[in-house]
């Protein structure tokens, strides 16, 4: 296991960084070991595959999408790529503009495995944590404190580990959200860098709303 906190992930806040973007609008960032990203994008109803380079691409294949629908569809265009972390090779799946899928998505892609997720719904303040393991939700939060799932203290001395407050407030000035990139890969041995995801080669598709809010 890595030892990796949130001030390993302070990248995810640069100016020059296009994660900026995924922070801005909304994004899904989905870990999960041994399933191919075809296998995940076809267990999300994604449409109109193809592959793209870059996560500069990506983007810009999410803005020409919105602008095509005229900002109102609430499609959400995701690209998957193959990396390693403990174990073997994982998928990773990043998601533009909300949520990558419904509970039972995520757990049908966890059978018989581990995911690991974190989502941002962009301009309101809200962003969830999900660890999913074998088709079971073991824990999920907004915030540290108040979490749920079947195990919810399971990962209380990880939190702690990353910068994350199981029993409080969090310290000031601690970024959440760099510590749950660094909980993530705690538990996926996938350290998620800049590099990765500017020089990926991403199997991508448009998730349809159906899919990422049923039940």
């Amino acid at each position: 296991m890595t030892s990796v906190t949130g001030a390993d992930y302070g990248w995810i806040r640069s100016s020059s960084s296009w994660f900026g973007y995924a922070l801005e609008i909304g994004y899904t960032l989905t870990l999960v070991r041994g399933v191919s990203p075809d296998r995940l994008l076809d267990l999300a109803g994604a449409e109109e595959r193809e592959v793209c380079t870059g996560l500069g691409r990506l983007i810009e294949r999410h803005q020409e999408f919105m602008e095509e629908t005229g900002y109102w569809d609430a499609t959400v265009v995701a690209g998957a790529c193959t990396v390693q972390g403990e174990g073997g090779q994982w998928t990773l799946a990043l998601a533009l503009g909300g949520d990558l899928g419904s509970p039972e998505f995520m757990a049908a892609l966890s059978t018989g495995t581990r995911a690991v997720s974190h989502s941002s719904n962009g301009g309101k303040p809200m962003h969830f944590f999900h660890w999913h393991e074998n088709g079971e939700l073991r824990v999920t939060f907004e915030r540290a404190a108040v979490r749920d799932g079947s195990t919810p203290d399971e990962l209380n001395p990880l939190l702690r580990e990353v910068g994350l407050n199981p029993d409080g407030d969090d310290a000031p000035g601690t970024d959440g959200k760099a510590a749950v990139f660094a909980l993530a890969e705690r538990l996926t041995g996938v350290r998620v860098t800049e590099e990765l995801l500017a020089g990926a080669e991403y199997r991508t598709g448009e998730i349809p709303e159906a899919m990422t809010t049923a039940g």
